[in-house]
């Protein structure tokens, strides 16, 4: 009765448009009330340990990072820089902009700014090539959901301090896989332009293109800082983010130029929204978590499912199902701080690496992004082109297939993501 209850109650709450943050806290909270002897008053204690965590401090100075990159010409930058490399392959223009999207994403951790940062350039650039508007649109939309793969990535960090794993190993278990869906929507794209007649033209010199990687150097050698960084013991995941954030400001306003100090007061705030967005959600999410283990509802459901039967390849399965339907309703953060507790402790009792399954957990993630009615990305999208969301969503169907292809590949080949963290970090 009391799972009943809970998860009612916080699905109707969404159903009526109730920020999730306020959802979960609110439907934890009346069953507590209600259906347990828990004093509520250890709320703000549970909050407070919830949070104090060392960890979470990276999630503020990544966003940091990604905005003050975001708003400056960084952007720019790495298209041209990409377009040297592929704009002249058919199909060249959209595959400059996804080859600029797997870059930009590294850069800024952040699906929602890497299509804001890319499309606001490239999607009138595509389109006045000759190429269909759904070209432009579908492919940077959906190119920009690896923001949360490819390291560095605040879904990570929040399933890392849930699952207690190595944040450092998350970000290792990221980068094959976020490449390879990058090079698959690259290879789908060049095959697509073919199809529609597009000509390969004459390459950039060597020179202009060690031109154009040389301007782009500075916002390129952050992701050297971040990964190098952990890699090489100089510092945690952590203070990696702090570093990226300073190391994005100096380049902002002394090298590049492209800030001023008057910009860093609404680069701070839209920062300081965004970071409280995800505490928030954090923060009830922590409530819940512990409602859920009190109760001892993982344990039941994992009892459940082990008795059932269905095996690990089962078990993938029915995840995957789940987190596409949950991925279509909420924002990562959410899902992942929900369905951890729940789900982790069935994946490593059938012998599921928490790593390879924090993977699997953020391509569901990607994916959600930009499947309705609430993937963020479409309505940026929609937002910076004036499609309706019926046609964003359209032009992203083809892409969002080629990341469902891809997400079959990852959930059952674990050394996909488990390859690159065991041979940095051992076993």
């Amino acid at each position: 009765m009391t799972i009943a209850f809970l998860f009612i109650l916080l699905f109707a709450l969404k159903l009526i448009g109730v920020p999730v943050a306020v959802s979960l806290g609110t439907s934890t909270v009346l069953t507590m009330i209600f259906f347990t002897d828990i004093d509520i008053a250890t709320i703000p204690q549970l909050i407070f340990d919830g949070i104090n965590k060392f960890s979470l401090m990276a999630i503020p100075m990544f966003i940091l990072a990604g905005n003050l990159l975001s708003k400056g010409g960084s952007a720019r930058r790495i298209i041209d820089f990409a377009k040297s490399m592929v704009g002249h392959l058919p199909g060249g223009l959209p595959m400059s902009a996804i080859f600029a999207c797997i870059i930009f994403a590294a850069v800024s951790g952040s699906s929602p700014a890497t299509v804001v940062a890319i499309g606001s350039i490239m999607f009138a650039a595509i389109k006045e090539a000759g190429y269909p508007k759904e070209y432009a649109v579908g492919g940077i939309t959906t190119a920009g959901s690896l923001g949360i793969l490819i390291p560095p990535s605040v879904v990570m960090i929040v399933y890392g301090v849930t699952a207690e794993v190595s944040i450092g190993k998350l970000f290792m278990a990221g980068v094959v896989p976020g490449l390879m869906l990058g090079g698959m929507m690259l290879v789908q794209t060049y095959v697509g332009a073919k199809k529609l007649g597009f000509k390969a033209t004459k390459a950039e010199p060597f020179k202009v293109r060690v031109q154009k990687f040389a301007k782009a150097f500075w916002a390129l050698l952050i992701v050297v800082v971040v990964i190098g960084g952990i890699y090489g013991g100089i510092f945690t995941p952590t203070e990696a983010a702090a570093a990226s954030a300073v190391y994005a400001l100096f380049i902002s306003l002394f090298i590049y130029r492209d800030i001023k100090i008057r910009d860093l007061w609404d680069i701070c705030l839209d920062s300081a929204l965004t970071t409280a967005m995800i505490f928030f959600i954090i923060a009830n999410a922590v409530v819940f978590a512990y409602l859920l283990t009190s109760e001892q509802i993982p344990q039941a459901i994992a009892s459940m499912i082990l008795d059932a039967n269905i095996g690990m390849i089962g078990f993938l399965i029915f995840v995957n199902i789940l987190l596409f339907i949950m991925g279509q309703f909420m924002e990562p953060s959410s899902v992942i701080m929900i369905m951890v507790p729940l789900l982790l402790p069935i994946a490593t009792q059938l012998g599921v690496d928490p790593i390879h399954f924090g993977i699997i957990l953020v391509v569901n993630m990607e994916i959600g992004m930009v499947t309705p009615p609430v993937g963020l990305n479409l309505f940026v999208a929609s937002g910076l082109t004036n499609m309706n969301l019926k046609e964003v969503i359209m032009a992203c169907l083809p892409w969002t297939l080629t990341l469902f292809f891809g997400l079959i590949l990852v959930t059952y080949i674990p050394q996909i993501s488990l390859w690159l963290p065991n041979i940095m970090y051992g076993h």
